[in-house]
């Protein structure tokens, strides 16, 4: 069976770890501190757990707030959505719930295939967003929920299994029923 090609946007506030939980996924690897993002692209080939070979395309984007203009081309030929944001953030679960609005905005869609990332998760002490918010986000919006920690590579692969299964239960490629929450 072919590769299928699927691209992803991965948006959220500004120092959510939106370019940690990428680069943990391609490189495996976590990069402490670097330059804000502008957007960058990574490619990588993936087999999910059902065995189906994938090439995907990662369009990790600059920081997103309440003000930013959506740019059109994260609405066109965009498969999935990864929409990130910190644990230990309230203001930036908000700038998530607001980038879905936008996004729905532009595709002139009633939903699209989406995983919610609540990053950080290694940071328990300072958590203000809890997994029960995120995971409420997340069925009411018919997406998957997955706490993580791109600095101990905790739950990483669980968010890009996920969108694949949401871009593939959107398409009808696969028999799956609701979504998962882990």
């Amino acid at each position: 069976m072919p590769a299928k090609e699927r691209k992803i946007a991965i948006m959220g506030f500004r120092s959510v770890g939106k370019s940690s939980l990428t680069i943990q996924f391609v490189e495996g690897m976590f990069v402490d501190s670097y330059d804000p993002t502008i957007e960058d692209t990574f490619e990588r080939s993936y087999t999910s757990p059902r065995g189906q070979e994938y090439k995907l395309q990662l369009i990790d984007t600059a920081g997103q707030d309440e003000y930013s203009l959506f740019p059109t081309n994260y609405a066109m030929n965009i498969n999935g959505y990864v929409l990130v944001f910190s644990v230990n953030s309230r203001k930036s679960f908000e700038i998530v719930q607001i980038i879905h609005e936008k996004i729905l905005d532009q595709t002139g869609k009633q939903g699209v295939p989406c995983v919610i990332v609540g990053n950080k998760a290694d940071l328990r002490m300072e958590r203000v967003v809890t997994a029960e918010e995120g995971k409420a986000l997340a069925e009411k919006w018919g997406a998957k929920y997955v706490d993580a920690s791109a600095k101990e590579n905790q739950y990483v692969n669980d968010v890009f299994d996920g969108i694949i299964q949401q871009i593939e239960m959107a398409e009808g490629s696969t028999s799956a029923k609701g979504c998962l929450i882990s």
